[in-house]
C-alpha cells in the first residue's frame, strides 16, 4: 500500500474501524426491526384467531336475529341455534351452505335466563371490586 506523503497509516485504522462498527449496528438494527415486525405480525394473528373463536364481544342489542348457541363440528362446519322473532333454528353451516335441520315448536335455550345470568355476573363482579376497594 503506497502511502501519500503526509499521511499515516495510523490515519486510516480510526475510519476503517468506524465503518465496521457502523455496519455491525446497521445489521444489529435490521435485525431489530424485523424481530419486532414478526411480534406485530404474529399478534395480529393471535388476536384474529381469538376472535373468530370467541365472536364478536359487542353486544347486539335491537336486533331481531339472535345467535343463541355454536357448536364447532370441523375446522370449517359448525351447528348454531339462531333464534328469529322467538322461533328457535337449528342451523347446520359449511363454506357456501347454510341448511335448516329443525325448526323448535317450542323454545329449547331460555333467552331471558340467559341475559340474566350475565347481568348476575356483572353484579357479583362490581360486590368483588367494591368490596377489594373497602379492604
Amino acid at each position: 500500500m503506497a502511502l501519500l506523503p503526509g499521511t499515516s497509516l495510523a490515519a486510516e485504522e480510526p475510519a476503517v474501524a468506524a465503518i465496521g462498527a457502523s455496519s455491525g449496528s446497521l445489521v444489529g438494527q435490521l435485525l431489530q426491526l424485523a424481530l419486532g415486525l414478526a411480534v406485530v405480525i404474529g399478534l395480529i394473528f393471535a388476536l384474529g384467531y381469538l376472535m373468530r373463536r370467541v365472536g364478536p364481544l359487542a353486544p347486539q342489542g335491537g336486533q331481531h336475529i339472535k345467535l343463541v348457541s355454536s357448536l364447532p363440528l370441523g375446522p370449517r362446519d359448525r351447528l348454531l341455534l339462531v333464534d328469529v322473532g322467538g322461533t328457535q333454528m337449528l342451523l347446520g353451516t359449511s363454506p357456501g351452505r347454510i341448511n335448516t335441520l329443525h325448526v323448535f315448536e317450542q323454545p329449547v335455550a331460555d333467552l331471558a335466563a340467559a341475559a340474566a345470568g350475565n347481568g348476575d355476573f356483572g353484579r357479583k363482579l362490581q360486590a368483588l371490586l367494591k368490596r377489594g376497594a373497602d379492604s
